[in-house]
């Protein structure tokens, strides 16, 4: 109960300042500058790299250790190539899309 206190109040007093920061930088921010490009690239590699973890170490780890897959092969193999396949298209995407 005292760390979800801790947390609220962090939460609310940092909030407002985020807000004030957020909009201060509204006015000097550039969109085709150098660096704006480059934080931005950054902060988009870190959400990438968060999101494949989440998926692969979190949610698929749960499903390939159950006991339903690791006692057939054969569904073992057809998850491991709809993996393959989902991750494929995805890259496929992202070239398409960049």
């Amino acid at each position: 109960m005292k760390i979800k206190a801790i947390m609220v109040f962090f939460f609310t007093t940092t909030t407002p300042f985020r807000i004030a920061l957020g909009i201060g930088l509204s006015n000097v921010y550039k969109d085709n500058s150098l660096t704006a490009l480059i934080v931005v690239g950054l902060l988009n590699v870190c959400s990438a790299g968060l999101l494949n973890y989440m998926a692969l170490v979190d949610l698929l780890a749960a499903d390939f250790m159950g006991p339903k897959l690791q006692g057939n092969i054969r569904l073992q193999i057809w998850a491991y190539l709809a993996v393959l396949l989902g991750g494929s298209g995805m890259s496929v995407m992202a070239i398409w899309v960049w």
